[in-house]
């Protein structure tokens, strides 16, 4: 019988996983809960390919992943069966069949984050899983102007964590923006592909220039010194979502996943 791929649109909640990809036995992964949800859809084994491995803390309303079987099911019962399967935590919210050319992963031309952050002298109590804080108050203009440095095809080196297992650090930055909305200061960053807690890399030196420890153009100097030494914190998980992931159009598939201004 031959076998048909399936992509999905998954969105989760991941402040009680630990991270996407599956870990050891007994460690709560959204990887190990969807392929266990899936399976029980198909009645055999599902293996996933996605499109991005997110870290332990890290939230998505726009992750994509596909599966090859060759079991018969109508589309909505992988995603009804999918989701009565899963845990609160985890929706699948569109299902497609695709060409076996179609990978999650290598397909992929951009993805989009989205990283919220808390700018308030007092702590969020009903979002503080899923926003990052600063007490501090932050200049989100100088932000934004610093951030522009980093656009373009660049070595992000800079913004490595020390553990990344990608190949080489050059990468496109395609858009990168921070706004205000209220107490909320928002970096929507897109880039062909990211590296090892980049965004969350990018995000803790732009804080120090919105501190007013740094004037803009450190960005650029930190970018071209290719030193992660030389950056800023690693800014918390909780404020990072992967929102987006783009195909070709040829293989028809939505925009994955969305997130209100302050939200």
């Amino acid at each position: 019988m031959s076998k048909q791929r399936i992509a999905l649109g998954i969105e989760y909640n991941g402040s009680h996983f630990c991270g996407y990809q599956m870990q050891s036995e007994g460690t709560r992964t959204v990887q190990h809960e969807l392929e266990k949800a899936l399976s029980k859809v198909a009645d055999e084994t599902v293996r996933l390919t996605c499109a991005g491995r997110t870290d332990t803390g890290v939230h998505a309303t726009g992750q994509v992943v596909h599966f090859d079987t060759a079991v018969q099911r109508e589309l909505k019962a992988w995603m009804l069966g999918g989701n009565t399967n899963l845990p609160r935590d985890i929706s699948i919210h569109w299902v497609r069949e695709v060409s076996d050319t179609f990978s999650a992963r290598f397909s992929a031309v951009s993805r989009s984050y989205r990283y919220i952050l808390f700018n308030r002298r007092v702590r969020p109590a009903i979002f503080q899983h899923n926003v990052a804080w600063s007490f501090e108050r932050l200049d989100q203009t100088v932000m934004h102007e610093a951030a522009q440095y980093l656009m373009g095809e660049h070595d992000f080196s800079a913004f490595r964590a020390s553990q990344c297992q990608a190949k080489h650090a050059i990468r496109e930055m395609q858009a990168i923006s921070v706004k205000r909305v209220g107490d909320y200061i928002i970096l929507d960053i897109r880039a062909n592909a990211f590296l090892h807690h980049m965004v969350r890399n990018i995000m803790g030196s732009l804080m120090v220039v919105g501190r007013g420890e740094q004037e803009a153009g450190w960005i650029q100097t930190v970018l071209q010194g290719q030193d992660r030494k030389c950056a800023g914190m690693t800014a918390s998980a909780a404020g990072l979502y992967l929102v987006n992931v783009e195909y070709p159009v040829e293989y028809g598939l939505p925009d994955s996943g969305w997130l209100p201004d302050i939200f």
